[in-house]
Protein backbone atom coordinates (compact mmCIF):
# COMPACT_ATOMS: atom_id res chain seq x y z
CA UNK A 1 0.00 0.00 0.00
CA UNK A 2 0.92 3.27 -0.84
CA UNK A 3 2.44 5.96 1.87
CA UNK A 4 -0.34 8.45 1.63
CA UNK A 5 2.26 11.20 2.81
CA UNK A 6 4.18 11.17 -0.43
CA UNK A 7 0.98 11.59 -2.44
CA UNK A 8 0.90 15.20 -1.77
CA UNK A 9 4.21 15.48 -3.91
CA UNK A 10 3.12 13.15 -6.37
CA UNK A 11 0.31 15.53 -7.21
CA UNK A 12 2.37 18.25 -7.30
CA UNK A 13 4.76 16.94 -9.44
CA UNK A 14 1.04 15.80 -11.20
CA UNK A 15 0.69 19.22 -11.66
CA UNK A 16 4.22 20.94 -12.81
CA UNK A 17 4.91 17.70 -16.12
CA UNK A 18 0.61 18.68 -16.62
CA UNK A 19 2.04 22.46 -17.53
CA UNK A 20 5.58 22.06 -18.70
CA UNK A 21 4.96 19.32 -21.50
CA UNK A 22 1.15 20.23 -22.49
CA UNK A 23 2.62 23.22 -24.35
CA UNK A 24 4.34 21.28 -26.85
CA UNK A 25 1.26 19.75 -28.27
CA UNK A 26 -0.63 22.99 -28.25
CA UNK A 27 2.14 25.55 -29.92
CA UNK A 28 0.02 26.01 -33.21
CA UNK A 29 -3.42 26.51 -31.36
CA UNK A 30 -1.56 29.44 -28.94
CA UNK A 31 0.76 30.91 -31.88
CA UNK A 32 -2.33 31.14 -33.41
CA UNK A 33 -4.85 33.57 -30.91
CA UNK A 34 -2.04 35.19 -29.63
CA UNK A 35 -0.91 36.02 -33.64
CA UNK A 36 2.68 35.40 -33.51
CA UNK A 37 4.06 32.05 -35.46
CA UNK A 38 4.67 29.06 -34.07
CA UNK A 39 8.86 29.11 -33.78
CA UNK A 40 7.91 32.58 -31.37
CA UNK A 41 5.20 30.60 -29.52
CA UNK A 42 7.85 28.11 -29.13
CA UNK A 43 9.49 30.44 -26.54
CA UNK A 44 7.21 30.23 -24.34
CA UNK A 45 8.31 26.95 -23.19
CA UNK A 46 11.64 28.69 -23.51
CA UNK A 47 10.42 31.39 -20.75
CA UNK A 48 9.13 28.92 -18.25
CA UNK A 49 12.48 27.08 -18.24
CA UNK A 50 14.10 29.99 -17.58
CA UNK A 51 12.16 30.41 -14.37
CA UNK A 52 12.89 27.27 -13.42
CA UNK A 53 16.84 27.88 -14.08
CA UNK A 54 16.86 31.40 -12.13
CA UNK A 55 13.93 30.45 -9.39
CA UNK A 56 15.56 26.91 -8.48
CA UNK A 57 19.01 27.86 -6.45
CA UNK A 58 17.59 31.32 -5.17
CA UNK A 59 14.35 29.89 -3.68
CA UNK A 60 15.83 26.76 -2.47
CA UNK A 61 18.59 29.24 -1.00
CA UNK A 62 16.41 31.44 0.92
CA UNK A 63 13.95 28.70 2.25
CA UNK A 64 16.19 25.79 3.84
CA UNK A 65 15.88 27.53 6.61
CA UNK A 66 11.86 27.28 6.80
CA UNK A 67 9.74 24.00 7.82
CA UNK A 68 10.05 21.67 4.36
CA UNK A 69 6.41 21.50 4.27
CA UNK A 70 5.78 25.58 4.98
CA UNK A 71 7.74 25.61 2.18
CA UNK A 72 6.02 23.23 -0.05
CA UNK A 73 2.83 25.00 0.17
CA UNK A 74 4.41 28.53 -0.63
CA UNK A 75 5.64 27.12 -3.49
CA UNK A 76 2.75 25.59 -4.96
CA UNK A 77 0.95 28.42 -4.13
CA UNK A 78 3.14 30.76 -6.67
CA UNK A 79 2.73 27.87 -9.22
CA UNK A 80 -0.66 27.55 -9.00
CA UNK A 81 -1.59 31.40 -9.21
CA UNK A 82 0.54 32.39 -12.31
CA UNK A 83 -0.24 29.21 -13.97
CA UNK A 84 -4.38 30.36 -13.51
CA UNK A 85 -2.89 33.52 -14.93
CA UNK A 86 -1.85 31.85 -17.90
CA UNK A 87 -5.44 31.54 -18.77
CA UNK A 88 -5.92 35.14 -19.05
CA UNK A 89 -3.45 36.55 -20.87
CA UNK A 90 -4.06 38.89 -23.03
CA UNK A 91 -1.80 38.78 -25.42
CA UNK A 92 1.94 37.70 -26.27
CA UNK A 93 4.20 39.42 -23.91
CA UNK A 94 2.31 38.97 -21.05
CA UNK A 95 2.11 35.54 -21.16
CA UNK A 96 5.68 35.30 -21.98
CA UNK A 97 6.12 37.16 -18.79
CA UNK A 98 3.32 34.85 -17.13
CA UNK A 99 5.28 31.87 -18.32
CA UNK A 100 8.87 32.76 -16.83
CA UNK A 101 7.25 33.27 -13.19
CA UNK A 102 5.37 29.99 -13.67
CA UNK A 103 8.76 28.68 -13.65
CA UNK A 104 9.93 29.75 -10.81
CA UNK A 105 8.96 27.39 -8.23
CA UNK A 106 9.09 24.30 -10.53
CA UNK A 107 12.91 23.42 -9.53
CA UNK A 108 12.54 24.36 -5.89
CA UNK A 109 9.17 22.24 -5.51
CA UNK A 110 11.22 19.11 -6.58
CA UNK A 111 14.39 20.15 -5.00
CA UNK A 112 12.76 20.41 -1.48
CA UNK A 113 10.17 17.21 -2.33
CA UNK A 114 13.52 14.79 -3.10
CA UNK A 115 14.71 15.60 0.29
CA UNK A 116 11.28 15.14 2.07
CA UNK A 117 10.54 12.21 0.06
CA UNK A 118 13.74 10.41 1.63
CA UNK A 119 13.13 12.09 4.82
CA UNK A 120 9.75 10.09 5.08
CA UNK A 121 11.17 6.76 3.52
CA UNK A 122 12.25 4.07 6.21
CA UNK A 123 15.90 3.19 5.40
CA UNK A 124 16.81 1.56 2.41
CA UNK A 125 13.40 2.89 0.65
CA UNK A 126 14.82 5.88 -0.31
CA UNK A 127 15.13 6.01 -3.74
CA UNK A 128 11.80 4.38 -4.39
CA UNK A 129 10.10 6.95 -2.78
CA UNK A 130 11.86 9.62 -4.72
CA UNK A 131 10.30 7.34 -7.32
CA UNK A 132 6.99 7.72 -5.77
CA UNK A 133 7.00 11.20 -6.00
CA UNK A 134 8.11 11.32 -9.53
CA UNK A 135 4.78 9.19 -10.59
CA UNK A 136 3.15 12.37 -10.88
CA UNK A 137 5.17 13.58 -13.49
CA UNK A 138 4.93 9.95 -15.12
CA UNK A 139 1.32 10.46 -15.31
CA UNK A 140 0.90 13.77 -16.50
CA UNK A 141 3.11 12.72 -19.57
CA UNK A 142 1.06 9.24 -19.93
CA UNK A 143 -2.80 10.30 -19.36
CA UNK A 144 -2.67 14.14 -18.47
CA UNK A 145 -0.68 15.54 -21.27
CA UNK A 146 -2.90 13.62 -23.52
CA UNK A 147 -5.93 14.47 -22.52
CA UNK A 148 -5.44 18.05 -21.60
CA UNK A 149 -3.98 18.32 -25.08
CA UNK A 150 -7.45 17.11 -26.39
CA UNK A 151 -9.32 19.44 -24.48
CA UNK A 152 -7.32 22.80 -25.22
CA UNK A 153 -7.06 21.72 -29.39
CA UNK A 154 -10.95 20.99 -29.07
CA UNK A 155 -12.31 23.67 -26.84
CA UNK A 156 -9.83 26.17 -26.29
CA UNK A 157 -6.14 25.80 -25.06
CA UNK A 158 -6.36 28.11 -22.04
CA UNK A 159 -8.49 25.20 -20.56
CA UNK A 160 -5.13 23.71 -20.43
CA UNK A 161 -3.96 26.60 -17.47
CA UNK A 162 -7.58 26.25 -15.96
CA UNK A 163 -6.50 22.46 -15.28
CA UNK A 164 -3.25 22.83 -14.33
CA UNK A 165 -4.16 25.64 -11.64
CA UNK A 166 -7.08 23.02 -10.58
CA UNK A 167 -4.51 20.24 -9.75
CA UNK A 168 -2.12 23.02 -7.92
CA UNK A 169 -5.34 23.53 -5.48
CA UNK A 170 -5.20 20.10 -5.19
CA UNK A 171 -2.02 19.87 -4.19
CA UNK A 172 -2.59 22.71 -1.98
CA UNK A 173 -4.85 20.79 0.05
CA UNK A 174 -3.12 17.75 0.16
CA UNK A 175 0.30 19.36 1.53
CA UNK A 176 -1.85 20.63 3.93
CA UNK A 177 -3.43 17.69 5.47
CA UNK A 178 -1.39 14.48 4.73
CA UNK A 179 2.15 15.73 4.35
CA UNK A 180 3.63 15.58 8.18
CA UNK A 181 5.71 18.76 9.60
CA UNK A 182 9.38 18.35 9.65
CA UNK A 183 12.19 19.90 11.47
CA UNK A 184 13.91 22.54 9.57
CA UNK A 185 17.84 22.68 8.12
CA UNK A 186 19.19 25.42 11.08
CA UNK A 187 22.87 24.73 10.51
CA UNK A 188 23.27 25.63 6.94
CA UNK A 189 23.08 28.70 4.62
CA UNK A 190 23.45 29.87 1.21
CA UNK A 191 26.76 29.50 0.40
CA UNK A 192 26.92 26.35 2.14
CA UNK A 193 24.32 24.95 0.27
CA UNK A 194 26.50 25.95 -2.91
CA UNK A 195 29.59 24.14 -1.80
CA UNK A 196 29.56 21.46 -4.12
CA UNK A 197 29.45 23.77 -6.91
CA UNK A 198 33.53 23.27 -6.21
CA UNK A 199 34.17 19.83 -7.30
CA UNK A 200 34.33 19.52 -11.52
CA UNK A 201 32.58 16.45 -11.39
CA UNK A 202 28.89 18.12 -10.40
CA UNK A 203 29.76 21.07 -13.40
CA UNK A 204 29.86 18.00 -15.55
CA UNK A 205 26.44 16.37 -14.70
CA UNK A 206 24.82 19.42 -15.28
CA UNK A 207 26.57 19.86 -18.54
CA UNK A 208 25.77 16.72 -19.78
CA UNK A 209 21.93 17.17 -18.45
CA UNK A 210 21.48 20.80 -20.33
CA UNK A 211 23.39 20.14 -23.78
CA UNK A 212 23.17 16.63 -24.06
CA UNK A 213 19.42 15.59 -23.20
CA UNK A 214 18.54 19.40 -24.66
CA UNK A 215 19.06 17.71 -27.71
CA UNK A 216 15.76 15.55 -26.99
CA UNK A 217 13.81 18.88 -26.80
CA UNK A 218 14.73 20.01 -30.36
CA UNK A 219 12.29 16.95 -30.85
CA UNK A 220 9.56 17.31 -28.16
CA UNK A 221 9.22 21.38 -28.40
CA UNK A 222 8.16 20.72 -32.51
CA UNK A 223 6.44 17.34 -32.09
CA UNK A 224 2.77 18.36 -33.09
CA UNK A 225 4.36 20.01 -36.67
CA UNK A 226 6.69 17.22 -37.39
CA UNK A 227 3.61 14.82 -36.89
CA UNK A 228 0.60 16.40 -38.51
CA UNK A 229 3.49 18.39 -41.26
CA UNK A 230 5.62 15.75 -41.85
CA UNK A 231 4.35 12.65 -41.08
CA UNK A 232 0.97 13.37 -42.10
CA UNK A 233 -0.81 12.51 -38.92
CA UNK A 234 -4.22 14.18 -38.29
CA UNK A 235 -4.12 17.25 -35.58
CA UNK A 236 -7.14 15.49 -34.20
CA UNK A 237 -5.29 12.24 -33.70
CA UNK A 238 -2.32 14.48 -31.78
CA UNK A 239 -3.94 13.24 -28.35
CA UNK A 240 -3.06 9.60 -29.13
CA UNK A 241 0.55 10.26 -30.30
CA UNK A 242 1.12 12.52 -26.57
CA UNK A 243 -0.43 9.08 -24.97
CA UNK A 244 2.19 7.42 -27.05
CA UNK A 245 5.02 9.77 -26.09
CA UNK A 246 3.91 9.06 -22.48
CA UNK A 247 3.81 5.28 -22.41
CA UNK A 248 7.36 5.56 -23.91
CA UNK A 249 8.64 7.61 -20.94
CA UNK A 250 6.83 5.29 -18.59
CA UNK A 251 8.81 2.27 -20.12
CA UNK A 252 11.86 4.66 -20.04
CA UNK A 253 11.88 5.93 -16.51
CA UNK A 254 11.85 2.05 -15.46
CA UNK A 255 14.87 0.97 -17.88
CA UNK A 256 16.84 3.62 -17.07
CA UNK A 257 16.74 3.03 -13.78
CA UNK A 258 17.36 -1.08 -14.16
CA UNK A 259 20.09 -0.12 -16.66
CA UNK A 260 21.92 2.00 -14.02
CA UNK A 261 21.82 -0.73 -11.43
CA UNK A 262 23.49 -3.11 -13.84
CA UNK A 263 26.00 -1.38 -15.73
CA UNK A 264 26.47 1.46 -13.40
CA UNK A 265 25.39 5.06 -13.96
CA UNK A 266 28.17 6.72 -15.92
CA UNK A 267 27.67 3.96 -18.49
CA UNK A 268 23.93 4.20 -18.54
CA UNK A 269 24.32 8.01 -18.99
CA UNK A 270 26.43 7.45 -22.13
CA UNK A 271 24.81 4.68 -24.19
CA UNK A 272 21.13 6.60 -23.41
CA UNK A 273 23.22 9.47 -25.29
CA UNK A 274 24.45 7.41 -27.92
CA UNK A 275 20.64 5.94 -28.19
CA UNK A 276 19.08 9.42 -28.18
CA UNK A 277 21.79 10.58 -30.99
CA UNK A 278 20.38 7.59 -33.21
CA UNK A 279 16.85 7.97 -32.89
CA UNK A 280 17.26 12.12 -33.37
CA UNK A 281 18.78 10.83 -36.76
CA UNK A 282 16.32 8.43 -37.62
CA UNK A 283 13.74 11.53 -36.45
CA UNK A 284 15.31 13.50 -39.52
CA UNK A 285 15.40 10.44 -41.96
CA UNK A 286 12.23 8.45 -41.54
CA UNK A 287 9.39 10.91 -40.36
CA UNK A 288 8.01 10.92 -43.61
CA UNK A 289 6.51 7.36 -43.13
CA UNK A 290 3.68 8.37 -40.52
CA UNK A 291 4.74 4.22 -38.71
CA UNK A 292 8.14 5.05 -38.71
CA UNK A 293 7.63 8.22 -37.06
CA UNK A 294 5.23 6.59 -34.33
CA UNK A 295 7.78 4.38 -33.56
CA UNK A 296 10.23 7.14 -32.75
CA UNK A 297 7.98 8.76 -30.93
CA UNK A 298 8.03 5.68 -28.75
CA UNK A 299 11.46 5.14 -28.41
CA UNK A 300 12.14 9.05 -28.27
CA UNK A 301 9.76 9.41 -25.10
CA UNK A 302 11.27 6.18 -23.32
CA UNK A 303 15.17 8.28 -23.57
CA UNK A 304 13.49 11.31 -22.57
CA UNK A 305 12.83 9.90 -18.87
CA UNK A 306 15.13 6.68 -19.04
CA UNK A 307 18.04 9.30 -17.97
CA UNK A 308 16.60 10.47 -14.83
CA UNK A 309 17.94 7.91 -12.56
CA UNK A 310 21.87 7.57 -13.69
CA UNK A 311 21.95 11.56 -14.06
CA UNK A 312 20.45 12.04 -10.94
CA UNK A 313 22.76 9.51 -9.11
CA UNK A 314 25.60 10.76 -11.00
CA UNK A 315 24.88 14.26 -9.47
CA UNK A 316 24.14 12.79 -5.64
CA UNK A 317 27.56 10.99 -5.67
CA UNK A 318 29.03 14.37 -6.62
CA UNK A 319 26.85 16.36 -3.82
CA UNK A 320 26.38 14.10 -0.97
CA UNK A 321 26.14 17.56 1.63
CA UNK A 322 24.13 19.53 -0.42
CA UNK A 323 21.09 17.31 -1.79
CA UNK A 324 18.49 19.75 -1.88
CA UNK A 325 20.40 22.63 -3.36
CA UNK A 326 21.60 19.58 -6.29
CA UNK A 327 18.50 18.82 -7.02
CA UNK A 328 17.56 21.89 -7.59
CA UNK A 329 20.33 22.36 -10.21
CA UNK A 330 19.45 19.32 -11.88
CA UNK A 331 15.76 20.84 -12.44
CA UNK A 332 17.75 23.91 -13.29
CA UNK A 333 19.71 22.34 -15.58
CA UNK A 334 16.84 19.75 -17.40
CA UNK A 335 15.05 22.80 -17.90
CA UNK A 336 18.08 24.39 -19.40
CA UNK A 337 18.20 21.89 -21.98
CA UNK A 338 14.28 22.23 -22.72
CA UNK A 339 14.79 25.96 -23.46
CA UNK A 340 18.19 25.41 -25.45
CA UNK A 341 16.16 22.54 -27.10
CA UNK A 342 12.81 24.91 -28.20
CA UNK A 343 15.45 27.75 -29.16
CA UNK A 344 18.02 26.25 -31.06
CA UNK A 345 15.45 24.13 -33.05
CA UNK A 346 13.26 27.34 -33.99
CA UNK A 347 16.29 28.58 -35.58
CA UNK A 348 16.37 26.79 -38.62
CA UNK A 349 13.28 26.57 -38.80
CA UNK A 350 12.90 30.69 -38.57
CA UNK A 351 15.54 30.22 -41.61
CA UNK A 352 12.75 28.18 -43.86
CA UNK A 353 13.87 24.54 -43.09
CA UNK A 354 11.35 22.26 -42.32
CA UNK A 355 9.74 20.56 -39.25
CA UNK A 356 12.31 17.68 -39.77
CA UNK A 357 15.48 20.41 -39.01
CA UNK A 358 15.13 20.98 -35.48
CA UNK A 359 15.68 17.20 -34.90
CA UNK A 360 19.43 17.80 -36.72
CA UNK A 361 20.17 20.24 -34.57
CA UNK A 362 19.24 17.66 -31.41
CA UNK A 363 21.31 15.34 -32.92
CA UNK A 364 24.51 17.60 -32.53
CA UNK A 365 23.58 19.02 -29.03
CA UNK A 366 23.53 15.03 -28.15
CA UNK A 367 27.18 14.19 -29.63
CA UNK A 368 28.28 17.25 -27.49
CA UNK A 369 26.27 15.68 -24.27
CA UNK A 370 27.92 11.89 -24.99
CA UNK A 371 31.68 13.72 -25.49
CA UNK A 372 31.34 15.15 -21.68
CA UNK A 373 29.78 12.08 -20.37
CA UNK A 374 32.78 9.85 -22.12
CA UNK A 375 35.16 12.71 -20.23
CA UNK A 376 33.15 12.01 -16.84
CA UNK A 377 33.84 8.62 -17.47
CA UNK A 378 37.29 8.58 -17.84
CA UNK A 379 37.89 10.75 -15.20
CA UNK A 380 35.05 9.14 -12.28
CA UNK A 381 35.37 6.01 -13.37
CA UNK A 382 34.30 4.43 -9.85
CA UNK A 383 31.93 5.82 -7.15
CA UNK A 384 34.57 4.80 -4.69
CA UNK A 385 36.92 7.59 -6.79
CA UNK A 386 34.28 10.30 -6.91
CA UNK A 387 33.69 9.83 -3.04
CA UNK A 388 37.60 10.31 -2.13
CA UNK A 389 37.65 13.47 -4.23
CA UNK A 390 34.86 14.94 -2.56
CA UNK A 391 36.04 13.91 0.55
CA UNK A 392 39.53 15.33 0.30
CA UNK A 393 37.60 18.85 -1.13
CA UNK A 394 35.04 19.57 1.12
CA UNK A 395 35.56 21.44 4.73
CA UNK A 396 34.98 19.06 7.76
CA UNK A 397 31.61 19.89 9.52
CA UNK A 398 30.23 22.32 6.19
CA UNK A 399 26.90 20.62 6.64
Amino acid sequence: MIDKRIIPLAIGGLGIGTTEFTIMGLLPDIAKTLQVSIPEAGHLISAYALGVVIGAPILIGYSVKFPPKKVLIVLMMIFTLFNGLSAIAPDYTSMLIIRFLSGLPHGAFFGVGTVVASRLAGKGKEAFYISLMFTGLTIANLAMVPLVTYIGHTFHWRWYFVIVAVIGLFALLFLKFWLPTMETKQDTHFLEELKFLKHKQSWLVLLITAIGFGGLFTWFSYITPLMTIIAGIKASQMAYVMILAGAGMVVGNLAGGFLSDKLGPEKTCSLLLLLMMSSLAGVFFFSENSIIALVLTFVCGALSMSVAAPINIMMMKAAPRSEMMAAAFMQAAFNIANAMGAFLGGIPLENGFSFKYPSLVGVGMTFIGLMISIRYMYLYRSSKLITEEITVECIPGDQ
